[in-house]
């Protein structure tokens, strides 16, 4: 997809389309196995409830707090180890303010949320590797 001057791509046009959610009790070895398995680098941590706010854990969570510290991965739980909430986009916003939204944030990758409801992720890196943008 290569956009001309009166298109807008959207977040949905070039998101990687569902999500790979994890229970936060679960373990960070349960968490990365999922992660093998799916061939993702971050998992959707579950809402424990519709008023909870989403989670997200993401390889660099395992480094920071079970690899580095020599924590057990067997012991310690993925919500000890989330970022939360999980920063989400607009499916319809235009991927240069997603791209903007991203970079500031200083994270690499977001949630697209469709009437309340994530349903796929976008990275600053598939916006330029797993799309014909350029």
């Amino acid at each position: 997809m290569v956009p001309d001057n009166t298109s807008i791509i959207r977040a949905r046009d070039v998101m990687r389309k569902g999500i790979i959610t994890i229970d936060g009790m679960a373990t960070a070895k349960e968490a990365a196995a999922k992660m093998r398995a799916e061939k993702v680098s971050c998992l959707i941590v579950k809402r424990r409830d519709n008023d909870d706010a989403w989670g997200i854990v993401v390889v660099q969570d395992f480094l920071k707090g079970v690899i580095i510290p020599g924590r057990s991965p067997e012991n310690v739980h993925v919500y000890e180890i989330m970022t939360k909430p999980v920063i989400t986009v607009p499916a319809d916003m235009d991927i240069r303010y997603v791209a903007r939204l991203i970079n500031r944030a200083g994270i690499r990758r977001a949630s697209v949320e469709d009437g309340g409801e994530l349903i796929g992720m976008i990275s600053l890196s598939s916006l330029i590797l797993d799309n014909e943008l350029f």
